[in-house]
């Protein structure tokens, strides 16, 4: 990836996002990637939307993830519902992982 990201992760209020960010963040570092990451609670989607490429949904909102990809179809944002089998060991390593080939599935 050459381009920097922008990328925002959501979950109900924004805490276990936030832990999960900092993984993230670690993890890009590590693998030397251009990636700024925020977490944010899921009512501040819309105050952010126009300024992501993606949006990291946790998924314990899985219902919203449909809903969102619809709410924001003319928008070039990836909207990617976590997998909660890192989310839940907030492993920053493999949500990295599963955000790239996301991004890269999507320029193909």
């Amino acid at each position: 990836m050459s381009k920097h990201l922008e990328v925002l992760l959501v979950c109900g209020s924004g805490a276990s996002s936030g832990f999960m960010a900092v993984n993230m963040k670690k993890a890009a570092a590590e693998h030397d990637l251009d990636i700024s990451i925020t977490a944010r609670s899921e009512a501040e989607v819309e105050s952010y939307i126009d300024s992501i490429d993606a949006l990291m949904i946790g998924p314990h909102l899985k219902y919203l993830a449909d809903e969102l990809k619809e709410k924001y179809a003319d928008k070039p944002v990836q909207v990617i519902l976590m997998d909660p089998a890192y989310y839940s060991t907030l492993n920053g390593e493999n949500a990295l992982k599963h955000l790239i080939k996301t991004i890269r599935e999507a320029n193909a």
